[in-house]
């Protein structure tokens, strides 16, 4: 079937495209935001924070999805002036609430396939559970929320609006295999040294 030129399959090629493009530059804004807080704030130096070699954590585009999937509409919908002010509070709690069930999940799984998770520091903050997830990084994750879907995804839409299909299939499908080999690298890496 033909929309407006192209393929129902070209189409959702397209979207899975620019998702992808999304959740990788979600992932490096994370990176980005783990190395500030550990070189600036906590001031204990550089320390890769990816579980990957590259400067990417993918739990951050993980979660990204996860607001889009979850908040996206309710962030775009008309409401009335009387119950518009609660949406941001809403979406805050609920991306807090996503992301720490992601980082809950993400926790387990890491530690079942390499023996830890990155983040074990939980167990200095003062509410956390089992040191895998805080309640001040869930609060963070909320504002990110936030931040992500009022400012963030607009400035990716706009980014991946401008590339042509032929440029925006070229960018992803080389991010994706530039992903791919770190991961492949980053196995092999950990199972034989």
């Amino acid at each position: 079937m033909m929309i407006g030129g192209r393929t129902e399959m070209q189409s959702k090629l397209q979207t899975i495209e620019k998702l992808f493009l999304y959740f990788l530059m979600a992932a490096i804004i994370g990176w980005c935001y783990e190395v500030f807080l550990e070189v600036v704030v906590y001031r204990w130096g550089f320390q890769n924070r990816g579980v990957l070699f590259g400067p990417y954590c993918p739990v951050y585009g993980v979660g990204m999805l996860a607001f889009l999937l979850c908040f996206g509409k309710f962030a775009k919908m008309q409401l009335s002036w009387r119950v518009r002010w609660a949406r941001p509070i809403l979406i805050f709690l609920g991306c807090g609430a996503v992301a720490t069930l992601i980082e809950l999940a993400v926790s387990y799984l890491l530690e079942w396939t390499t023996g830890s998770w990155p983040w074990q520091t939980y167990a200095d903050y003062a509410i956390n559970f089992q040191a895998r997830v805080a309640l001040s990084p869930s609060v963070r994750f909320g504002i990110g929320g936030v931040l992500f879907l009022y400012l963030l995804r607009p400035l990716f839409a706009k980014i991946t609006g401008l590339m042509s299909e032929k440029v925006l299939h070229v960018v992803s499908i080389t991010a994706a295999v530039i992903m791919g080999l770190d991961l492949i690298c980053t196995v092999l890496f950990k199972l034989f040294l």
